[in-house]
């Protein structure tokens, strides 16, 4: 019988120079669906990589005075970038792809070329609103209080020559393969798919650029780079060799049975993707899933918040397999997850150390105090052990029907209902009682072997979540390789007659939880403190001003009629406020360097109106502006004082 193959994905990251928890929460995942295929028998291909071209990494790169292709391969393979933590966490991968790879770059100018001369990309004008973060293009529609919608950042107006893909032609077709086929799980993604972006209208997308040039040529028109997610989304093709001679696997593993995205970037896989795909006549995957966000202080974690957390000072207190554990188990995998410290620890506690670790140490240290480690092959079986031994001996069609809906915390619950059982079945049988009647031997010992094999039962299918603490339970349960498989889940009586075990150290110690608590909090209020702008501000005037002084100063709200910079000056902006007294004043203020004269006029600002004239430029002028200074990393910020602008003007401000 031929193997059946399995082929899943991660989205390609974005190299980010602060790579967090959540990052690692979709690779995760993935692994565990690619271990528990292989562990089911599959063969099975599991990609991930990065996604490193695009307009925000050509920023960040000169921010840093560095090539674009320097700056990826520091954060791709640098100490602790992309590649370090997938190996900290213990992923699977088979293969890893760059898009900077030679491979990937020849075959996306290929498939380019291909979609422009079926007529399906063509050349005009992009003008509309663009986010950088987010590399997407968005209709003045589709903007949420003016920004984008995805990320909530402001979006700028972009206008360029561009070619579009003709996303349109697919509208109907893909509205088709959303409303009535399971390609996209969960469902109720599929709702906000159709009705925000097909039923109002899906306008072609514009899939390339000429205002930066950090991505693919288009190699028949130089100056034209590919838009990043055709670039991006082909890699799942390209890593396989398609339009490549790289790879020589994609009969054999496309189309891809599930890719595993961010709800972020479910538009662009459940939209944009199957419409090129279409375009190019290619197999659709059969699965896109688009899973949850692990969020903090109820938000996304974000470096620039500071609520990002570490997953190597996760890793480092707790171990890898209980960080996974976590992941898996305390949050369903298609909503939202809202982490904590404190849930962090008590999962730990509750489930890894009291339910299974407890389990496994207590059984190991009772048959090795109570038969030297090695059980006699006697068994004396009562009516009491039915309800376990079915519990255990079930587990694994329960457990199958859970992971194969990528419900990874139901998997893990159906385990965890039948390790409760077990320690159960301990205080019911109290195997110390039994040890005391030397005619309770064999009784004793059944009681071990059924304990015994219900921890083999479960250890095996807990392989895909915690490799590394599995393998150490077989070891000390004495579990042959033979019983270690997922052939041997399903059977009762695996494990030898005549097991012996060694009981080692404790698999999942307890956490001293305030201890921890407390170093994590600390570690994390000093990432706060540190995402925060270095500022300075000027020096306090010790100088005392008596309140009468003070009280002389007429601080007046002011409407902005007109802005407009002074001829012969770079600094200075010549003002025309409403000061409501009916006449017209006019300041000069020196902050050109930090605002451009027509996104002033129309705001309600701040200003001291009985200071005496002075001539600026030749100009008169009648009172100052009122701003705050400061510096950030060393460069000074100036914010003109803006009023809510229903402060009428005139207003005085006491």
């Amino acid at each position: 019988m031929e193997q059946k193959k399995f082929y899943i994905t991660t989205p390609i990251y974005y190299p980010s120079d602060k790579l967090h928890i959540g990052h690692t929460y979709c690779t995760v995942a993935a692994d565990a669906m690619a271990r528990y295929k292989r562990l089911t028998g599959c063969d099975v291909m599991f990609l991930t990589g990065t996604d490193e071209h695009g307009q925000k990494i050509e920023t960040k790169a000169k921010e840093a005075g560095v090539t674009p292709k320097e700056f990826v391969d520091k954060i791709v393979d640098g100490e602790k970038g992309v590649r370090d933590l997938w190996k900290l966490m213990n992923i699977s991968n088979d293969r890893f792809i760059r898009t900077t790879d030679d491979y990937h770059v020849e075959a996306v100018q290929k498939i380019f070329r291909k979609m422009y001369e079926k007529g399906d990309i063509y050349k005009g004008t992009y003008k509309g609103k663009y986010c950088t973060p987010c590399e997407s293009f968005w209709t003045e529609s589709q903007l949420v209080d003016g920004k984008c919608p995805d990320c909530g950042r402001e979006v700028k107006d972009a206008e360029e020559e561009a070619y579009f893909f003709r996303l349109s032609k697919y509208a109907d077709r893909v509205q088709h393969l959303l409303e009535d086929t399971d390609f996209l799980q969960p469902r109720t993604r599929v709702n906000e798919m159709v009705n925000n972006f097909i039923k109002p209208g899906l306008d072609d997308l514009c899939v390339s650029r000429t205002s930066f040039n950090w991505g693919i040529p288009v190699d028949f028109d130089p100056g034209h780079v590919v838009y990043v997610w055709v670039d991006a989304l082909f890699n799942y093709t390209t890593a396989l060799g398609f339009l490549n001679e790289k790879y020589h696997d994609y009969d054999k593993y496309w189309p891809a049975d599930v890719h595993f995205v961010g709800k972020e970037i479910v538009r662009f896989h459940s939209i944009i993707w199957p419409a090129m795909l279409m375009s190019m006549e290619m197999p659709l995957p059969k699965h896109v899933y688009g899973h949850g966000w692990l969020v903090m202080d109820g938000g996304k974690m974000s470096k620039s918040k500071g609520n990002v957390v570490d997953p190597y000072i996760l890793a480092e207190k707790f171990g890898v397999d209980a960080l996974r554990f976590f992941l898996l188990r305390t949050f369903p995998f298609g909503t939202d997850g809202n982490f904590s410290n404190e849930l962090l620890i008590n999962t730990i506690n509750i489930d890894l150390a009291n339910d299974l670790g407890n389990l496994v140490s207590r059984t190991t240290a009772m048959v090795e105090k109570y038969f030297d480690g090695k059980l006699p092959t006697e068994r004396e079986d009562t009516d009491g052990d039915c309800e376990l031994k079915k519990l255990a001996s079930t587990l694994r069609e329960r457990y199958e029907k859970q992971m194969e809906a990528f419900q990874f915390q139901n998997g893990l619950e159906e385990i965890f209902k039948v390790i409760d059982r077990a320690n159960k079945y301990i205080d019911e049988n109290t195997p110390w009682a039994l040890a005391k009647d030397e005619s309770k031997k064999v009784r004793l010992a059944t009681v071990m072997y059924n304990l015994l094999e219900t921890i083999r039962i479960c250890t095996v299918l807990l392989l895909p979540f915690i490799p590394q603490s599995c393998e150490k339970i077989f070891d000390q349960i004495g579990a042959c390789e033979g019983c270690r498989t997922w052939d041997g889940a399903d059977k009762w009586g695996s494990l030898c007659a005549d097991v012996s075990v060694h009981k080692g150290e404790a698999i999942f110690p307890r956490v001293d939880a305030e201890k921890a608590l407390e170093e994590l909090n600390a570690i994390q209020e000093a990432q706060k403190k540190a995402a925060l702008p270095a500022l300075e501000v000027e020096p306090y005037v010790e100088e005392n001003v008596d309140f009468d002084t003070f009280l002389k100063s007429d601080f007046r709200a002011v409407k902005i009629k007109s802005c407009e910079a002074v001829k012969k000056s770079d600094k200075l902006l010549k003002f025309v406020l409403d000061d409501g007294s009916g006449t017209d004043r006019v300041i000069l203020s020196g902050i050109h360097k930090y605002y451009e004269p027509e996104e002033l006029v129309g705001k309600t600002a701040v200003a001291i109106l009985n200071l005496p004239p002075r001539k600026m430029m030749g100009i008169p002028s009648c009172g100052m502006l009122i701003s705050a200074v400061h510096k950030e990393k060393g460069e000074e910020k100036l914010h003109l004082l803006l009023l809510d602008d229903a402060v009428p003007a005139g207003a005085k401000l006491c």
